[in-house]
């Protein structure tokens, strides 16, 4: 018994001859703990994307970034992640409240190299983890349960430039973001945002 394909994925790999394949991803590659060159990846990247459902179905996904080592592993089924001050919709982490199935996509685009990991997502308060996160609102946890990784073939070769300016850090002003002094937003911010306050050299 498959513990990664359903009966939709099976007729695919029917119909175009990939079971055979498929099988054998599975048992070369397929797992069910974070190993210890899964973490090393991991935790040298600055970003990657979530995905969520809600109740009914209806996905979202989402890009999150941060310092390297903003992902962390703390067991071999078992990483962290922040969230940072954002929107405010809370699109994605809301959906786990109701559903909390997630899929995380690892990816480096300058070695080209990617990682899929499936899991149960949980949130946690931001004071839960050591050491804590800079200006961290609260914290995910992820029971991991799948652990695979893809082809790198599609992935296209990217340099990075440099890091957000808006990414939280110890001891470091978190800049406001310009759509935040917007008309269609200033005044409906949440208590204590930094952007209610005058802007450096405008009257207050």
């Amino acid at each position: 018994m498959s513990k990664l394909y359903r009966q939709s994925h099976r007729q695919l790999q029917r119909q175009f001859d990939t079971e055979r394949l498929a099988d054998r991803i599975e048992q070369r590659l397929f797992r069910e703990q974070l190993s210890a060159e899964d973490r090393e990846f991991i935790e040298r990247l600055d970003m990657f994307f979530l995905a969520t459902a809600d109740q009914t179905g209806q996905p979202s996904c989402s890009y999150k970034g941060g310092d390297p080592g903003f992902v962390r592993v703390l067991d071999p089924t078992t990483l962290v992640f922040p969230n940072y001050d954002g929107n405010g919709m809370y699109l994605s982490i809301g959906n786990t409240s109701e559903n909390p199935l997630v899929g995380l996509l690892f990816i480096d685009f300058e070695r080209q190299k990617r990682l899929r990991v499936n899991g149960e997502a949980h949130m946690a308060p931001a004071d839960s983890v050591t050491p804590p996160y800079p200006k961290a609102q609260f914290v995910m946890r992820v029971q991991v349960r799948q652990v695979f990784p893809n082809c790198p073939r599609y992935i296209h070769k990217m340099q990075r430039i440099e890091s957000s300016k808006f990414v939280p850090r110890a001891s470091v002003p978190t800049p406001v973001p310009a759509w935040k002094r917007m008309d269609w937003a200033c005044d409906v911010l949440p208590a204590g945002d930094p952007a209610r306050e005058p802007e450096e050299g405008t009257p207050g």
